[in-house]
């Protein structure tokens, strides 16, 4: 019966320890959320504490860069390969199209071609030798066509005629060194002298960077009986220029120096406040044809009137000396072929000169590669 009905109604001590109960578990709860939650002044140092452990560990390993997708890497290697491979076709093209446009030439113009490999084959350079072919006459016979290269190498061929002459003057040799200015410039030195005497002949140093060159020259000028003046800075220069205003010759020897010596800039300075003064720029022939250039190029800013061409006995070939003067129009004064004094030296002749280079390879001239043929001059038939 007591079953059926449920338990009992409570006392009045159980009810109250049954409300107590919830109570408790709430303070219970709330006494570990309290021990979970550290104090805000602990929370705040300990933050600190690992960002900093992080900062760290970030600066002691720095980030491993991002690795490149293989895919990408395949696609850059391709493109570099393709550029390849496109301008090896394009040159192999531009090969063919000279050399058909030079085989088209040597059937239309045989004439042409010819007068075109003789330059060639004298050791001209290509552009000298194209504008040369462009006056050629449009029909010619294999006569003509054996003798024009070297009538037009001698009519391109500019000289001053200043050797055949009286003129005196002051007169620079300027150049790189290892041309032989010093020597050249003894032989002047010794013709003014057998032809005005030794008091009308003065020489002027200005090359103080060279060990003996100064002395070099007073050896020379003790010999030839003449005066020897140091000459330092622009100044010096006008002074000793203006003290000499007498003498019928004057040489100034000055310091051999390359293109790209940043010394030549402060020289050419010298020589241009100098007033009243004929540069005359020296060239050795055995020098190759693009250091020529680059000699020529260097003391353009100083416009040499004209230019002298030594060592002409140790010339291979004077195909590339001829160039630069005809392409840069540089009137010739002298030549030397020697180290006499003062024998080795000459007033320029173009006709002589021309001649000379057709002897130097006379017998000894390898036959002319028609593919050289054809990579100078095909274009410029195919643009004609």
């Amino acid at each position: 019966m007591d079953s059926g009905r449920g338990s009992p109604p409570a006392g009045p001590g159980e009810r109250e320890q049954k409300l107590a109960r919830p109570e408790a578990r709430a303070s219970h709860a709330s006494r570990s959320r309290a021990d979970v939650r550290a104090p805000a002044g602990i929370r705040d140092s300990a933050d600190v504490g690992t960002q900093g452990q992080v900062q760290s560990q970030s600066s002691e390993s720095p980030a491993e860069p991002t690795p490149v997708h293989p895919l990408i890497e395949r696609a850059a290697a391709d493109t570099v390969r393709m550029r390849s491979e496109l301008s090896s076709l394009r040159e192999m093209l531009e090969m063919q199209l000279s050399s058909l446009a030079w085989n088209d030439m040597e059937r239309r113009q045989p004439m042409h071609a010819r007068v075109l490999r003789e330059l060639t084959r004298l050791g001209i350079d290509a552009d000298v030798a194209r504008a040369l072919a462009d006056e050629l006459p449009a029909q010619m016979t294999p006569e003509q066509a054996r003798y024009l290269p070297l009538g037009m190498l001698s009519r391109g061929l500019a000289v001053s005629g200043r050797g055949r002459s009286e003129e005196g003057g002051v007169t620079a040799l300027v150049g790189p060194t290892g041309v032989g200015k010093t020597t050249t410039l003894a032989k002047l030195a010794a013709r003014a002298v057998v032809r005005h005497g030794a008091s009308q002949v003065a020489l002027v140093s200005t090359d103080h960077y060279r060990i003996g060159a100064a002395a070099q020259l007073e050896h020379y000028g003790r010999l030839l009986g003449v005066r020897v003046y140091p000459a330092y800075d622009a100044q010096s220069l006008r002074q000793v220029l203006q003290l000499l205003k007498g003498c019928h010759t004057v040489l100034v020897d000055t310091a051999g120096l390359a293109g790209h010596d940043p010394r030549l800039a402060e020289q050419l300075d010298v020589l241009g406040d100098a007033g009243e003064l004929r540069a005359s720029l020296v060239l050795a022939a055995n020098a190759q044809a693009q250091s020529l250039e680059e000699s020529v190029r260097a003391y353009l800013p100083l416009k040499p009137h004209a230019a002298i061409l030594t060592k002409l006995d140790e010339a291979p070939s004077l195909g590339g000396a001829l160039s630069v003067l005809i392409r840069h129009r540089l009137a010739l004064d002298y030549t030397t072929d020697g180290q006499r004094v003062p024998e080795d030296i000459a007033a320029a002749d173009a006709r002589l000169l021309v001649c000379r280079a057709a002897q130097v390879l006379k017998g000894s001239a390898p036959a002319t590669d028609e593919a050289l043929l054809a990579e100078r001059f095909g274009a410029m038939v195919a643009q004609a």
